[in-house]
């Protein structure tokens, strides 16, 4: 099976300090890779560089057919600012030179009513912007979704539904996903290869084979159990910090 991306010593300096060095790891069609590691390790930019926002050393190769549908973790919206999805759609939907039923198409498979396109995006639930983000991500039929913590701001069982979703489209599609997650549960579910971040690849390979508790512990530096619950306290207090910084 060809790969949809290949990335090979990816280094990335910013502002004089090294965020990720010597990172390598290949993506097949229909495949998901969880990206873990703990706060600051470099996920973000990680994910960010293959976008082509952050310059690099190393090599990023992509098939010549591939497509890139991005879902963020979260966008700060002014909640007086009177703009909504179906404004955002429609602008993509013209670049793309796509017709209003490939929008509609997409639009009903994921399940965003059209009440929910009129509402200003500041006035959206988390639930409701997660997954019409998705559904701005998958318009122009994407064959690589890149997800960075996408289920941060909702709450369980509209989690495990946005994971469903995501899988879905990808057995459908055969579409290849990057998946930034903090969730070991989805990883042993969902994925079929991780990598491990801590400024170097620590791992990378079946979740099952590679994430051992001595790997675990070397990956966060503390007992995962101990993370897990200092994660969870912080991330529902103040939402975390991106790996570059930004507010998240």
């Amino acid at each position: 099976m060809a790969n949809v991306l290949s990335v090979r010593n990816l280094t990335v300096r910013l502002d004089d300090r090294t965020i990720l060095r010597n990172i390598s790891f290949d993506l097949e069609r229909g495949e998901t890779l969880a990206v873990i590691g703990p706060n600051g390790s470099g996920k973000t930019v990680l994910l960010k560089t293959i976008l082509g926002m952050y310059p690099y050393e190393g090599t990023i190769e992509r098939a010549p057919d591939t497509r890139i549908g991005y879902v963020p973790q979260r966008i700060d919206a002014d909640r007086h600012l009177p703009l909504n999805f179906k404004n955002l759609l429609a602008a993509k939907a013209d670049v793309l030179k796509l017709s209003a039923g490939d929008v509609e198409d997409t639009l009903r498979a994921v399940g965003v009513s059209h009440d929910v396109l009129l509402t200003p995006v500041g006035h959206l639930s988390g639930g409701q912007f997660q997954k019409t983000l998705l559904a701005f991500a998958l318009i122009g039929k994407p064959t690589l979704l890149i997800l960075d913590e996408p289920t941060a701001s909702i709450d369980q069982p509209r989690e495990e539904q946005l994971h469903a979703l995501v899988h879905r489209f990808q057995d459908e599609r055969g579409l290849a996903a990057i998946h930034v997650s903090h969730d070991l549960t989805f990883v042993y579910r969902y994925a079929t290869k991780v990598l491990c971040l801590n400024e170097r690849g620590l791992c990378f390979g079946a979740p099952r084979e590679v994430l051992t508790p001595e790997t675990l512990e070397k990956l966060y530096g503390e007992p995962l159990a101990h993370y897990e619950h200092h994660h969870r306290h912080d991330h529902n207090q103040n939402h975390g910090h991106n790996d570059d910084g930004s507010s998240s």
